[in-house]
This record gives C-alpha cells, sequence and structure tokens, in this order.
C-alpha cells in the first residue's frame, strides 16, 4: 500500500500545503507606497539544506518515533503499517491482514470498540495506563485519518493508533497509591483499636453503635463514641469529632477518649466534663479542634442532661414516634477556649430511643446542613427494633456507602419500657428522712420492708440493711437537709442512695482505735460491690453503693 497516499490526509497536511500554493502564487508587489519586506536569511551555498516540516515522509519520521505507531483502515481495521518501535514489542505484524487476528494485543486491551468509536466519529479518542500483554503499561491515542482520494466513506476512513510507554509513570502512581493504602489501613487500624471494643451494657439502656471509615480515596477521620457505667445506676454517653484526618487526627481522637473516661470518674455535670476537654484539647494539639457531645442517662430523671461543644444535636424519639430535637446550650468546639460550658436536657421516658451521630452521617457537599438532620429525624420516627437495627436503618436511609467521603459514628440507646415479669425486676422505692436521730432506725425498718418485699435472699437482705444504716447515719451527721433515702433494684444489682442538701463529699479513709466516727464509708467499701459519691446539679450530693445480685436474683 502506497503510504503517502494517508500521510496527504493527515490532519494539518492539507491546510499547509495550501498555504505554500497560495504563498507561491502571490507575486512580488512592490510599488512606490509599499513597504520593503524584511529580508530574509537565505543558505549560502556553504550551508546545509534543511528540508522543511512538510518536505518529510511521514513514513520516515513514524519509523524513527520511540512510540508505537499502528495504521488501519476500512470498517474491519486491516492493518496497513506498524512502526519498527512497535515490532520490536510485539513482533512483525502481516500488513492487510484483519487486526482482530493480526493485533491480538489490541485486542486483549479492549481497544476494538475504542477503533470503532473513532471510526464513527471521526474525533480521537484517548485511553490511560493500559497494562499490554508485554508486561508494560501505554498510553493509546486513536486518531482518525482519511484515504488519500478524499471521497470519504468507511473504506476511505482508517485510525493511527499511537501508543506512549508510561511503564514508569504507572509504576510510581501505584507504589503512591500502595503507600496511601498502607496509610489509610494504618490509620483504619488505630482508629477501630481507640473505640470501644465492646460497649458497655448498664442496666436500664440497650446500646448500640456503628463506625463507618471514608471511602478508599479518604483519610480515616477521628470520630469515636463511648459509653460510661458510672455506678448508682447512672451511665454516660459521649461522641465526637477530631477535625482533620489520618493517624494524627486519630491519635487526637484518643487521646481525647481517654480523657473523657477520666473525667467521667468524677461524675461530675456534663458541661464540667467538656470545660476539662476544652483545656486539654488545646494542650494536645493548639491546630485540631474537636467537636463532642457527653450526655448523662440517670433512670430515675427519666431524661438524657448533656451538654455539646459545637456537636450536632442530639435527637430522640419517644414511644409514639415523635421526633425531639435537643436545643441549646451549645458552646464552640474543643480546642477553642475561653467559653463556659452549660448543661441542658432532653426527656428519655420508658420507650424512647435517642441517637447520637457525627456529621458524615448528615452532612452532604450539595444539600444545606439542616436537611441533613431533617432526613435523619424523618428516618428516625420511623425506625423501630432493637438499636442495632435502628442504627443500621439509620446508616442505610443516609445513604452510607463503602466509598463514603467522611466517616460516620452512630450510637443508638433506648429506654425499655419494661411491663410483667420483666417490670418486677426493675424497682424503686424511696423515703424523705425527716425528723433528727429517729430518722436512721425509720430508714432501717424501711429498708428491711422494702428488701424483703423484693425477695432477696437473707445474706443479701442484711447487708442491704447495713448498708443503708451506715449512709443514713453518715448523711444525718455530716449533712444537712433536705435528705432522701432512694432504693433501686435492676435485674443485676441492688442500688442503694442517700442524698443530702450538703455539698462536701465524703471519703474513705483509715480510722484510728480511738475515733468515734469516720468507720461508716469503709464498712461500706467493704461490704457493697461499688459506691461513690457526687455532687448533685441543685446543690448537695449523692452518696451510693451497689450490691451485685446473685444469678438466681436475676432470672
Amino acid at each position: 500500500m502506497n503510504f503517502t497516499r494517508w500521510s496527504a490526509r493527515l490532519p494539518g497536511t492539507q491546510r499547509r500545503a495550501a498555504a505554500r500554493t497560495e504563498q507561491t502564487a502571490s507575486p512580488d508587489r512592490r510599488g512606490e507606497s509599499s513597504v520593503p519586506a524584511a529580508r530574509a536569511e537565505r543558505p549560502t551555498d556553504e550551508s546545509p539544506s534543511v528540508p522543511a516540516v512538510d518536505e518529510l515522509r511521514v513514513r520516515e519520521v513514524l519509523d524513527r518515533v520511540p512510540s508505537l505507531v499502528a495504521l488501519v483502515h476500512g470498517p474491519d481495521h486491516r492493518i496497513a503499517y506498524v512502526n519498527d518501535a512497535y515490532t520490536t514489542a510485539f513482533g512483525v505484524r502481516p500488513l492487510g491482514e484483519r487486526a482482530r487476528e493480526a493485533l491480538p494485543e489490541l485486542n486483549a486491551l479492549g481497544l476494538f470498540p475504542l477503533l470503532d468509536q473513532v471510526q464513527r466519529s471521526g474525533k480521537p479518542r484517548t485511553v490511560k495506563s493500559r497494562k499490554a500483554p508485554d508486561g508494560r503499561s501505554y498510553t493509546f491515542t486513536c486518531t482518525p485519518v482519511a484515504q488519500g482520494d478524499g471521497k470519504g466513506g468507511s473504506d476511505g476512513r482508517g485510525v493511527l493508533v499511537f501508543a506512549t510507554d508510561v511503564t514508569d509513570h504507572a509504576e510510581a502512581a501505584e507504589r503512591l497509591r500502595a503507600s496511601e493504602r498502607r496509610q489509610r489501613e494504618t490509620a483504619v487500624t488505630l482508629q477501630r483499636s481507640l473505640l470501644p471494643q465492646e460497649l458497655e451494657q448498664p442496666d436500664d439502656l440497650r446500646i448500640a453503635a456503628t463506625y463507618h471509615p471514608g471511602g478508599t480515596e479518604a483519610a480515616v477521620g477521628g470520630d469515636w463514641y463511648d459509653v460510661i457505667t458510672l455506678g448508682g445506676g447512672r451511665t454516660a454517653l459521649v461522641i465526637g469529632d477530631v477535625m482533620g484526618r489520618g493517624v494524627r487526627a486519630a491519635a487526637v481522637m484518643g487521646q481525647l477518649r481517654t480523657a473523657v473516661r477520666a473525667y467521667a470518674r468524677l461524675d461530675l455535670p456534663p458541661h464540667e466534663v467538656l470545660q476539662l476537654l476544652d483545656g486539654l484539647a488545646a494542650e494536645i494539639d493548639a491546630n485540631q479542634i474537636a467537636t463532642c457531645a457527653y450526655a448523662i442517662h440517670d433512670p430515675n430523671e427519666g431524661k438524657l442532661i448533656y451538654s455539646s461543644a459545637g456537636h450536632l444535636p442530639i435527637l430522640v424519639r419517644d414511644e409514639n414516634g415523635t421526633v425531639l430535637r435537643a436545643d441549646e446550650p451549645t458552646g464552640p468546639p474543643l480546642g477553642t477556649g475561653g467559653w463556659m460550658h452549660a448543661s441542658g436536657s432532653i426527656p428519655l421516658a420508658p420507650g424512647s430511643t435517642a441517637v447520637l451521630y457525627t456529621d458524615g452521617l448528615v452532612e452532604r457537599r450539595d444539600a444545606d446542613l439542616d436537611e441533613g438532620i431533617a432526613a435523619l429525624e424523618r428516618a428516625l420516627a420511623g425506625a423501630t427494633g432493637t438499636p442495632q437495627v435502628v442504627c443500621d436503618r439509620l446508616v442505610r436511609s443516609a445513604g452510607v456507602t463503602p466509598d463514603h467521603d467522611d466517616d460516620v459514628a452512630v450510637l443508638v440507646l433506648q429506654h425499655p419500657s419494661r411491663t410483667g415479669a420483666d417490670g418486677e425486676l426493675f424497682r424503686n422505692a424511696a423515703l424523705e428522712l425527716l425528723g433528727g436521730v429517729e430518722a436512721a432506725p425509720r430508714a432501717r425498718a424501711f429498708a428491711s420492708g422494702v428488701l424483703t418485699s423484693w425477695r432477696f435472699p437473707a445474706d443479701l437482705h442484711d447487708l442491704g440493711v447495713l448498708a443503708t444504716s451506715e449512709l443514713v447515719a453518715n448523711s444525718l451527721q455530716h449533712g444537712t437537709p433536705p435528705m432522701r433515702l432512694r432504693l433501686r433494684r435492676t435485674d443485676r444489682r441492688l442500688i442503694i442512695e442517700v442524698t443530702d442538701g450538703d455539698d462536701h463529699l465524703p471519703r474513705r479513709r483509715r480510722a484510728e482505735p480511738g475515733d468515734e466516727s469516720g468507720r461508716g464509708i469503709a464498712i461500706v467499701a467493704t461490704i457493697a460491690s461499688n459506691w461513690g459519691c457526687r455532687r448533685t446539679p441543685g446543690g448537695g450530693k449523692a452518696v451510693w453503693c451497689e450490691f451485685a445480685l446473685p444469678r438466681t436474683q436475676t432470672t
């Protein structure tokens, strides 16, 4: 086949030829008013003759380029030409044969649909970094060319295939992707190891949580959650989000989560916990900020006491399906400093479900944040079942997929509404401690009657009465009115709590032989499974102890 017939039809060739013809045909017009043209330098006899680009034969050029070049023509893509680089890479190819059989490497790369498309549309197409059977990677550009007669038609069209070896670039890019994958896997592993491996399950709540790292193209963030049993039947619930991504964000998250658990053991109000965290976050890294919501559930109060540092509002669905959104107070994120946080409350009656979540669940680039929260409210209104079922439904309704562009953490808790035999395992009894010293024997008698009605074994009955006596005596001696005794049983423990109006917290100490006081708390700490004290929101304190129930008592 005469290759020059194709070269005349390569893009740009006709335009350049026409320009030369026009230039040659134009006479050299020099009139009196004309401006002489600048004299061009002409080669002397000694200067070597340099051919113009238009005088070069296309084949001579293509034979010498290091890139792979092949030319096919006609509807069945018959081979018109392959250059030396092509034959070096894939071997000699017979001219005139159908490319599907004679160029199996192009078939393996899936290029023939692209050749058909280029031939039909007359527009060039490029595919990047395809790995060929020889193990090297090429970027292929397919350009339409027309046969020299210029009459068109399917038989007059060909496609010039130009392949550039990009193996080094592809390998470098793959090494970079592999490095990014390892870094992400390290961050995800660190993130998951810092999250609770198993959620604490309080007596009065049912809880489930889930964490979804961002997709493969997104570095893992610093989302976290936690459940902390405080004793006395109370539970702390935490969710937070460290701004930023990668190992650093996960490490900061781990430090904050550890600090939250330490501060929670002090049994402080939510806003005081966030106040401590705010100062700590600034010390950990002044350039990192985090949002956090900290809530406390007390089964005797029927509500969540919470505080928020720039975090999204807690949602609560009551037993009728009505969804409430926690209102202010909301302070700035942790690490900003200069703000006094405050606590608020939201009802959590029996039969209610509460949801704490991070922004990855509701925030989208193409929608307002309030729209995402409103959509979550609608999904929660219709979500029933166990906490894990609710958790999964909320994640699905938000469209969270494995390639989601942000981390998602969700914490769901339910306060079950118990009736029948199950309800008998959760009982409360309270007594106002009025009067003076006569309040102590009245409290002992009350505790004895309640524990007997709850059918506790004799040894647990006696220990409960003794603990009641010591806690009441301590309150009568060191506290101030109003005083109150509260007994509570769950399916797992007996809780005895005494509150009074004095905010001085007792501490366990070693009593000397001659001391007339100081033994009450030591006795309680010895006989009980656990004990503690805290200041109450309205002023005063609460001192409590717990006894683990025998297994026969929990069935």
